[in-house]
């Protein structure tokens, strides 16, 4: 039970507000790159990205490395809000903001692979522990992704 809900309820609750921020950000970053603002899709997936962050921190009584992820993706998320809210994209914090926006998308990216690593049995059974080169491949091109997605971003994406 976590706050009185069943562990399999929270955990869904969870994976939904995952699912639903990793889409958000999708459509984030696609409007970045076309150079429009998504004023909803921001306030979707900046609340979304949080919650996932933070509903994280429930699962795991000892520290680990998915407290770690929590935190850095927390603290990158606060930057973002600091400079779409407080700077409102001006100067360089449109840049700041671009990139933070996609490092939090990654983070949660990323988390979901390793998930699917663990969860998926067809990759469970390709990367057991998660040391294997499948899972570092996988990892890695979703790396490489995110990096060209965050370059052009930063390129095609103007404060307004």
């Amino acid at each position: 039970m976590i706050f009185s809900i069943s562990t399999a309820t929270f955990t869904f609750a969870h994976v939904a507000i995952s699912l639903v921020g990793i889409l958000a950000g999708f459509a984030v970053l696609a409007a970045m790159m076309a150079n429009r603002w998504a004023r909803g899709w921001n306030g979707l997936f900046l609340a979304t990205t949080i919650a996932t962050s933070v509903t994280g921190f429930m699962f795991h009584s000892a520290f680990g490395p998915p407290h770690v992820i929590g935190i850095i993706s927390l603290v990158v998320l606060t930057v973002a809000l600091f400079a779409l809210y407080v700077r409102a994209l001006q100067g360089w914090w449109r840049i700041v903001y671009v990139v933070t926006a996609t490092l939090a998308l990654y983070l949660n990216f990323f988390v979901g692979v390793v998930q699917a690593f663990q969860k998926v049995p067809a990759l469970h059974t390709m990367a057991p522990t998660q040391s294997e080169p499948p899972f570092l491949v996988a990892q890695t091109i979703v790396m490489i992704a995110f990096i060209v997605l965050g370059v052009f971003s930063v390129r095609r994406f103007r404060s307004f």
